[in-house]
């Protein structure tokens, strides 16, 4: 299997520098970026299996990073703040990181949290990928839906979107962030295209078509719940 790949995004030298100490002595293969941008092209660039991320940066804070993490991939974020309020913590799970730890923190926990994160990454691709809501079954390996048992025959798009509104359950998306996160390779669709699509999907997944939400003055969310 080789050792994990861990990035350590941190504007601190000194820290930067402990971190990866420790996760070396641990095995882990470790990688670093002093700043958000360059953070997310690491993540691009190379096989990351987890990613340790300072919440105060210059330019592209770590909040901002997580969300851009979220977009496109799920692996384990464990956030790192000199903030201790709740409402920094709560606003660092909502944006999607795994684990919360103020600095200053003792290295060796945040070991037993990397390997906690991980251990969790592990088990859910053992178990499959796969996204239950009642009656709506979304198999992402092989890429199929199924309401009640019975396959539903989905566009690549509407694929698309509804697992990414599935896979965020319970948030808002406007129109042009689902459109930038869906239509990603074309720029010949409009904004309209996002209410065709919701329509459409709404009317193949017939009675499940109530989980996707109309969201007034924002767009629109996968409720979820029955």
């Amino acid at each position: 299997m080789g050792a994990k790949t861990v990035l350590v995004v941190d504007d601190e030298p000194e820290l930067l520098e402990l971190v990866v100490t420790y996760l070396r002595k641990e095995s882990y293969r470790a990688l670093i970026a002093d700043n958000g941008a360059d953070a997310l092209k690491r993540i691009e660039q190379d096989a990351v299996d987890l990613v340790i991320l300072d919440v105060m940066m210059e330019g592209m804070d770590g909040f901002h990073v997580c969300e851009r993490i979220r977009q496109k991939h799920s692996l384990p974020v464990i956030m790192l703040t000199a903030r201790g309020n709740e409402a920094d913590k709560v606003r660092g799970l909502k944006t999607g990181a795994d684990d919360y730890m103020v600095k200053p923190f003792s290295p060796k926990e945040l070991m037993a949290r990397v390997e906690a994160a991980l251990r969790r990454a592990n088990m859910d691709k053992i178990r499959g990928r796969r996204l239950v809501f009642g009656e709506l079954e979304l198999d992402q390996d092989g890429r199929a839906v199924t309401v009640a048992g019975s396959l539903i025959s989905l566009t690549r798009r509407e694929y698309e979107l509804l697992l990414f509104l599935a896979e965020n359950a319970g948030r808002a998306f406007s129109r042009e962030h689902l459109f930038e996160r869906v239509w990603t390779d074309t720029a010949a669709s409009s904004l309209r295209t996002v209410d065709t699509h919701i329509k459409t999907l709404r009317l193949k997944l017939n009675g499940a078509g109530r989980f996707i939400e109309t969201v007034w003055g924002v767009g629109y969310k996968f409720g979820g719940s029955e």
